[in-house]
């Protein structure tokens, strides 16, 4: 075989397995892939591709499998279009010159539904409809249709399918997946209404309580004087997924151990139930060594993870253990405690069970080795979640195990009581969680279900204007197979989990249902590529997972997304994300907010980005030039340049739809480095709050003029990313400065809550 054929054969399979031959960064230039590329991604996906003879084999295997097999599984339908026909194939016993199914078929299918009801359905002759015929390997497969089962309720049902011939017999399992007609949208967005609310990171909220991080007493006081003082009806976290704790390379939210379960760091400790049965009264409980470091992560300017989560969780096992003595060890009736626990255990399954046991190796590893900090390290057949070695140490470790479920189980009661604020106080939507996009590889998640995920690439994104060197995201690319495999459970069950207690989820780089930028390890972003996903079938699950939870999804579209991702998102009910940096009209200046659309949240900016005053006073640039993140002086000088010029137009649009004066759009224009103003702060606060937008989201930091964005991409110990707090506790919200800000936005949510 000729170079030529070989690399034709590549760019054939590649494009089979969804992998792009190029792609278009923001300048619009397009760059290549590599054949090189393209065939490490499809070795790192499983496939032979080494030498000619595995490629020609490999090639012809992937064009035939379809096949092979009875039918596609799972399949995934709206119940508004389900399919008339479900196509099936196998291989003829006698073959005939006729275009027909043989007479002597017989196709049965038995449906168990996801409601316990059993439907069991048989085919004759008559009822199946040849479709085509085809000859593999001296073997003839004919391709037919049965008529598809009517009136399949929503949800995931399991399905048995059977076919009978010549004597012989083929059985197929499979999943059916039946998903909305209409996607979920609360009552309260319904027609011209509007709901508003606030986001900020949990970690950084002070208070005169915490132990030096915000926590979930916090974030229920947060939600009462949102609730009142500034009309909310959303309050949005950053995710609060699971972490390592460990500074400074694993404290970001969107790089977790696990994204099925939260960070117990974030546990109000004096709140759980068995801590105020420990002996003493008030300090007494604690030693003065504990108290000392409380009272010094809670003065510290900078949430101190690794401090905090070792203080936290000292306390949290003398609790645990008092709940073993007291509702777990004794014998005879069990309490009402313990059925509670118990209940959440049998609920939560393999996976609370699999998340529990990893957290307890690595407990047992650390206190052996320090050094040992990542699952690669421990010896090998802890690394393997099916090995006898770890199943010998969940035996005999099952303290330690339900300890760690203990934690999610005492997480779970605590969002509960934000959620029943919520609902008391008459907010429409309630907490606006966030589901992260990738996983530490040395986490608990990519050690128990590791099949998931593709080693030996990392997700990330071409260069563009904020990141000019790209950027490389640390986490593997899912392995989509496995979850076409798994009937997707995986994805639904970390939307599932990441709902609960919840009004309205953010899913980060809605892109990956589309295609995922894949980076090999050791090599420059530039050098990346897109790899394409099976969109219309994760989107269908994100929509049924809508529905049943009752949560509004929206979808992270920001940067380069193509126009049929949008498309689909509206179509599945997925909410779009609109920041006010990103929303040009193609001529330089910014968009309407009449032009925003409706099914999506409006925001000024993200966690990535800086706060608007920062933007207005050009910090992040100046900061990033300082930290050497611009490739050159020219780079630059081209981001202050730019920046200036989004600064006038962003007042430009504020005058045109009637948010600045002419005077003032004047005195604003005139200044060669103006100021965050209170108008100016006002007038973009309600720019944001009436655009069409059915949610308007504004942090923290934008609504109390805030000039430090949280996280700087790109940069790790040169930056305090993740652990920045805010400048005022939560017991100072009811002061003059920060109390007039909160009448300002009460003022333009009333005024905009209801669009004419």
């Amino acid at each position: 075989m000729t170079g030529e054929e070989f690399g034709r054969l590549i760019l054939e399979l590649a494009a089979l397995k969804g992998i792009d031959p190029d792609y278009q960064d923001i300048w619009g230039q397009i760059h290549s892939i590599p054949l090189e590329t393209q065939k490490r991604i499809l070795s790192a996906m499983g496939l032979a591709v080494d030498d000619p003879e595995d490629l020609r084999k490999t090639l012809h295997e992937e064009k035939i499998k379809e096949w092979k097999s009875l039918t596609k599984s799972p399949l995934i339908f709206r119940s508004d279009a389900l399919p008339r026909g479900l196509v099936f194939q196998f291989p003829l016993i006698h073959i005939s010159n006729e275009n027909v199914v043989p007479e002597d078929m017989e196709v049965h299918l038995r449906i168990f539904e996801e409601n316990g009801r059993t439907r069991s359905h048989s085919y004759t002759t008559d009822q199946l409809t040849y479709k085509e015929s085809q000859e593999i390997e001296g073997q003839v497969f004919i391709r037919g249709t049965l008529p598809f089962p009517e009136e399949l309720a929503l949800g995931v049902h399991k399905a048995l399918l059977m076919v009978i011939s010549g004597g012989r017999c083929w059985e197929q399992d499979l999943t059916l997946v039946v998903t909305p007609a209409e996607p979920f949208l609360p009552t309260a967005l319904n027609g011209n209404n509007k709901k508003a609310g606030i986001t900020f990171a949990l970690a950084g909220l002070r208070s005169d309580q915490n132990w030096g991080i915000g926590d979930l007493g916090d974030l229920r006081g947060l939600v009462c004087w949102a609730v009142e003082a500034l009309g909310a009806d959303a309050v949005g976290l950053l995710p609060l997924h699971d972490l390592t704790n460990n500074e400074p390379y694993n404290i970001s939210p969107y790089y977790p151990s696990s994204r099925f379960y939260r960070n117990p760091i974030y546990l109000k400790v004096p709140e759980i139930e068995e801590y105020a049965l420990l002996p003493g009264e008030g300090q007494e409980k604690l030693s003065p060594r504990e108290w000392a470091a409380i009272q010094s992560c809670r003065e510290s300017d900078r949430v101190r993870f690794q401090e905090v989560w070792a203080l936290k969780k000292q306390v949290l096992k003398r609790i645990f253990t008092f709940f073993l003595n007291q509702h777990w060890k004794p014998a005879g009736r069990e309490t009402p405690r313990q059925k509670a626990f118990k209940t959440y255990i049998y609920r939560e399954g393999r996976p609370l069970h699999q998340f529990a046991l990893f957290n307890a190796l690595r407990d047992y590893f650390l206190r052996e080795n320090p050094e040992w900090s990542i699952w690669g390290q421990w010896p090998a057949p802890f690394q393997d979640p099916v090995s006898i070695e770890v199943r010998f140490f969940e035996e005999t470790h099952w303290e330690e195990l339900l300890f760690h479920k203990y934690l999610q189980w005492q997480i779970e009661e605590q969002l509960a009581a934000v959620h029943q604020q919520f609902k008391q106080s008459g907010a429409r939507i309630g907490l606006y969680f966030d589901l992260a996009l990738g996983i530490d590889p040395w986490g608990a998640d990519a050690w128990a279900w590791r099949d998931f995920f593709i080693p030996g690439f990392r997700v990330g994104a071409p260069p563009d204007e904020y990141s000019p060197q790209g950027q490389e995201w640390g986490f593997y690319p899912p392995n989509q197979k496995r979850f076409r495999e798994d009937g997707y459970r995986f994805l639904a069950l970390e939307i599932r989990n990441n709902s609960r207690f919840g009004g309205a989820l953010r899913i980060d780089h809605i892109l990956q249902f589309a295609r995922l930028f894949w980076i090999a390890e050791g090599e420059s972003p530039k050098e990346g590529a897109y790899v394409r996903y099976a969109m219309e079938d994760c989107l269908k699950i994100l929509s049924l997972e809508s529905m049943r939870n009752k949560v509004v999804i929206i979808g992270e579209d920001l940067g380069t997304v193509p126009d049929y991702l949008r498309e689909a998102c509206f179509r599945y009910g997925i909410f779009s994300y609109r920041l006010l940096y990103f929303e040009k009209n193609g001529q330089g200046g910014f968009k309407s907010p009449d032009d925003y659309p409706e099914a999506a949240l409006a925001a000024i900016s993200t966690h990535d980005l800086p706060p608007l005053k920062g933007f207005w006073s050009l910090k992040d640039i100046r900061t990033k030039q300082d930290l050497g993140l611009y490739p050159d002086q020219e780079y630059f000088h081209k981001a202050i340049i730019g920046r200036i010029m989004d600064r006038r137009w962003i007042v430009e649009s504020l005058y045109r739809n009637g948010f600045l004066s002419y005077e003032e759009a004047l005195t604003l224009q005139a200044q060669n480095e103006p100021g965050l103003t209170p108008i100016l702060h006002r007038a973009v606060l309600a720019y944001i709050l009436s655009t069409r937008s059915k949610l308007a989201m504004i942090s923290l930091e934008d609504l109390f003029g805030l000039e430090d964005q949280f996280n700087l991409p790109g940069t790790t110990v040169d930056y305090p990313n993740w652990s920045r707090k805010l400048p005022f506790c939560l017991e100072d919200l009811g002061k003059n400065n920060i109390r007039e800000m909160a009448q300002i936005f009460r003022e333009l949510v009333d005024r905009f809550r209801s669009r004419s």
